[in-house]
C-alpha cells in the first residue's frame, strides 16, 4: 500500500455511476432473465474504459474499475454461490420506520432499483461455485486500468454485511452463518489479492447495522458483537498481507437524518482488531464531520493508514477545493502524520444499480475537487507546491 510520501495521494470507496444500458443488462442478469451475453462484455468494456478514464483525469492515484461488473456491492453475492433462495425480509433502517417520508421518497427517485431490501436468503450450506467471474473482472480490470493508476484496488463485501443483507434460513444461528460467509468468500479475498491488486473489504455492517440488524443492541452490546465481525473478516483475509488489505466502514450511504447512528469513538477500537493496513471511513457526513476527535481517545495505529471521507457521496454539491483541504488537514492532525493520510469519499457513487443519488457529471466534478483539495493541502503540509 503506497503512502502520501510526497503529497497527499487521492483515493475514492469504489462505486461509480453506471449507464442506463449496462444497468439495464446487469439487472437483468440478477433477476434471471435472457440477455445478451456478448453484448454485456462489449458495455463492459466500456463502462470500465470510460471510469477509468475519467478517475484518471480528475488525478486519482488509487483507482478501480468502479464495479461496473457488478449489480451492487454486496448482492452480486448469490449470483456466485449455491444455497441462495427466495427472499429476504431485510430489516430497514431505524429512521425509515420512524419517517415513512423517506421510504416514499426513494420509491419516488428509484423506481427500477435492483435488488436491495428484498435480496435472496440462505436456505442450504452457501459454497462458492466459480471464480471465473471474478477473474473476468480482474482480467479486464487489469486490462484496461494498468498504468493509469499508481496503485490499483477492487472491492469485495465482508461477511457482516453479506449476513444482514441476505438473511439466515438454514444455519444454526447468526456466527455459523458469518462463519460460514467467511469461509466461502476467501475465494474472492485471496484471488484479489494474487492478482497483485489492492484489497478492499466493504463493511458498512461495522456501523450501519447498529441501526438495522442490531438496532435491539444497546451500543456496548453491538461494538461486542462487531468483534465476530471483524473475526470473520480476519479468517478470510489470513494471510494476505495487512498492508494489502484496506477496510471501508460506513454509516448507510442514503440521504437521511441518521440521527441514530453510533459515534465512531464507540466503534473505533474493535476496527483497529482489524488485521488490515488502512480504515476508510466517512468524515463529509454532516452528522460525523466531527469525529476526528475519536482519534485523540483512540490513536489511529502506527501501522494503519487513513482514508477520510472528504467528499460527500449523496449530494449534486461539489465541494470547493478549499473546503476539501481544510478536510484533509483536520485528518492529518487527528492522525499525527501526513504520510498517513489518503483523501477520499465518504462511500460509493453507485453503490445499487440504478440508485445513484449524485449525476455523473457531478460525480466527476467532485472527484477533481477531491485532486485540487489535496494539492491545496500538499502545498501546505510539505511547504511547497504539489508533485501533481
Amino acid at each position: 500500500m503506497i503512502l502520501s510520501r510526497d503529497r497527499i495521494l487521492t483515493t475514492h470507496v469504489g462505486s461509480l455511476p453506471r449507464n442506463d444500458k449496462l444497468s439495464d443488462l446487469l439487472v437483468k442478469q440478477e433477476q434471471k432473465q435472457p440477455y445478451d451475453k456478448a453484448e454485456m462484455d462489449r458495455e463492459l468494456d466500456a463502462a470500465v474504459t470510460h471510469v477509468v478514464g475519467k478517475q484518471a483525469s480528475c488525478g486519482i492515484d488509487v483507482g478501480n474499475d468502479g464495479e461496473q461488473q457488478r449489480v451492487g456491492f454486496q448482492t452480486y453475492v448469490p449470483q456466485r454461490m449455491s444455497g441462495f433462495g427466495g427472499v429476504s425480509n431485510r430489516r430497514r433502517g431505524r429512521e425509515f420506520e420512524e419517517f415513512p417520508a423517506l421510504i416514499n421518497q426513494l420509491k419516488m427517485r428509484f423506481p427500477h432499483v435492483s435488488k436491495q431490501q428484498n435480496a435472496p436468503e440462505a436456505q442450504a450450506d452457501i459454497k462458492y461455485l466459480d471464480i471465473k467471474p471474478l477473474e473476468n473482472e480482474i482480467a479486464r480490470f487489469k486490462r484496461i486500468g494498468t498504468g493509469k493508476f499508481a496503485e490499483m484496488f477492487m472491492t469485495a463485501p465482508s461477511p457482516g454485511i453479506i449476513s444482514s443483507t441476505m438473511l439466515n434460513a438454514f444455519y444454526k444461528d447468526h456466527d455459523a452463518y458469518l462463519d460460514a460467509i467467511a469461509r466461502e468468500m476467501k475465494n474472492e479475498y485471496q484471488a484479489i489479492h494474487k492478482a497483485g491488486l489492492l484489497l478492499q473489504i466493504d463493511a458498512p455492517d461495522l456501523a450501519m447495522d447498529r441501526t438495522m440488524f442490531y438496532r435491539d443492541l444497546s451500543d456496548a452490546e453491538f461494538a461486542k458483537r462487531m468483534e465476530k465481525h471483524i473475526a470473520v473478516i480476519n479468517d478470510g483475509i489470513a494471510g494476505i498481507p495487512r498492508d494489502r488489505v484496506r477496510l471501508h466502514v460506513c454509516y448507510g450511504n442514503w440521504e437521511g437524518p441518521h440521527i441514530h447512528d453510533i459515534a465512531l469513538a464507540k466503534i473505533l477500537p474493535v476496527l483497529y482488531q482489524a488485521k488490515v493496513g488502512a480504515l476508510s471511513i466517512e468524515f463529509s457526513n454532516p452528522r460525523h464531520a466531527h469525529e476526528y476527535m475519536a482519534f485523540k481517545q483512540h490513536p489511529l495505529p502506527n501501522d494503519m493508514i487513513l482514508c477520510p471521507g472528504v467528499i460527500e457521496t449523496t449530494s449534486n454539491f461539489v465541494e470547493h477545493p478549499e473546503v476539501v483541504a481544510r478536510r484533509i488537514t483536520d485528518a492529518v492532525t487527528a492522525v499525527g502524520d501526513k504520510e498517513r493520510v489518503i483523501a477520499s469519499t465518504d462511500c460509493g457513487f453507485g453503490t445499487f444499480t440504478n440508485r445513484e443519488w449524485v449525476i455523473e457529471d457531478a460525480v466527476w466534478l467532485k472527484l477533481r475537487a477531491l485532486r485540487d483539495g489535496a494539492d491545496l493541502a500538499s502545498q501546505r503540509l510539505w511547504g511547497k507546491k504539489s508533485a501533481a
